[in-house]
């Protein structure tokens, strides 16, 4: 493993071109019991391992793939990590956003050029399949992006992992790629890092929501989304708005201790059978009133799918100018009231449901008042 030097731009380049989401990385209390549930609930495929087995001392990591998304599951082997002290402070959650992209060095140049703050320098790591290079910056809160060059390297992970291919491999759900991802972050924050990804990352600000657009008789908030240059990265930014009762925003960053990733979209085909799929597994989703369903086609117009079969499974619907969607969320999937995924399948629509915020917020608010933190 070596540490590169870097390298002055070229004028002619592009900035930050992005192919998209390489790999997230979850920092987790037990990665070999998540990597099982995520097979068995999620059904994603075993990909491959690193640990002790692997030269590996003070962390062990279990890879898993879907299609085009990959997940990293890792804890510590040793007290006193700083994976160990990550977890301590949030929990399970997302720690690594890795980005794929032509050339590692040249994104962590310009992004620290542009005011990013370091976290991992360019560096090469190489096995018998070839080099990786590698280099990263801090976002919000604890979160980082890792920029992930691949394009000489044929192996199955990255150097210093080997192939994990157990007897137990249940079948995929139908789950294709990465969506977006949504970020929480403190008060008065949004706008600092919809700056940051502006002016460091060079993304565009689609659409904006503020506390009129996402709000309940209770509680309320605002968010940005942030998009690179060709639409396959996204990063909404959630901030808590002022409300009668405690926001979701809130509660997540109470018991995270800070700015995170809050939810996953991950996008299938067919919504229906994955969702069909993933209750049959045991994943719990957010239920809204049966209610939703009555005026439905008024509300969004004709759509292909059998209202009933939505209303039994619970997913919800909204149309913009190019189409429309479906979406579902999960319940959140870790001890802590952090993070959980959406499953979004969409038609022509480019927008996030904004017709469904009211609704789902306040699934999230039921949920919040049995656990007795709304």
């Amino acid at each position: 493993m070596e540490t590169l030097e870097l390298e002055k731009p070229s004028a002619t380049r592009d900035f930050l071109p992005l192919n998209g989401t390489d790999y997230l990385e979850l920092y987790v209390g037990n990665a070999r019991q998540a990597a099982h549930y995520f097979q068995t609930a999620f059904g994603f495929q075993p990909l491959a391992h690193a640990g002790l087995e692997t030269g590996l001392h003070d962390r062990e990591s279990y890879v898993l793939v879907q299609d085009k998304i990959r997940l990293v599951l890792t804890s510590p082997l040793t007290k006193g990590t700083t994976i160990g002290q990550h977890l301590d402070r949030h929990g399970d959650g997302v720690r690594v956003v890795a980005l794929w992209v032509d050339d590692a060095t040249y994104s962590y140049q310009e992004t620290v050029r542009r005011g990013a703050k370091s976290f991992l320098k360019p560096t090469v790591e190489e096995d018998k399949s070839g080099r990786v290079v590698r280099a990263g910056i801090h976002t919000y809160g604890d979160t980082v992006h890792v920029f992930v060059e691949r394009k000489d390297y044929n192996g199955v992970f990255l150097p210093g992992f080997a192939s994990w291919q157990p007897e137990y491999q249940p079948t995929p759900v139908g789950l294709r790629h990465v969506d977006h991802m949504v970020g929480n972050v403190g008060w008065d924050e949004m706008n600092v890092w919809t700056k940051f990804y502006a002016e460091v990352m060079g993304f565009n600000q689609l659409v904006s929501f503020d506390d009129k657009d996402i709000s309940t008789d209770y509680t309320a908030l605002m968010s940005k989304v942030m998009s690179n240059g060709n639409g396959r990265i996204k990063f909404p930014i959630n901030e808590p708005a002022e409300g009668r009762k405690k926001s979701q925003v809130e509660e997540y960053l109470d018991f995270y201790d800070g700015p995170g990733i809050q939810h996953i979209a991950v996008a299938t085909d067919d919504i229906v059978e994955t969702v069909t799929q993933l209750k049959s597994r045991g994943v719990e989703f957010l239920q809204v009133p049966a209610t939703y369903y009555d005026d439905l086609l008024s509300r969004v117009g004709d759509i292909d799918e059998e209202v009933s079969e939505l209303r039994k499974l619970g997913i919800l619907v909204d149309r913009d100018e190019e189409g429309y969607l479906l979406q579902i969320f999960t319940k959140p999937i870790m001890p802590r009231p952090t993070l959980f995924f959406e499953i979004i399948q969409r038609k022509g629509a480019k927008s996030f449901g904004k017709g469904n915020f009211k609704a789902l917020f306040e699934a999230i608010e039921r949920e919040q008042e049995l656990r007795g933190t709304l």
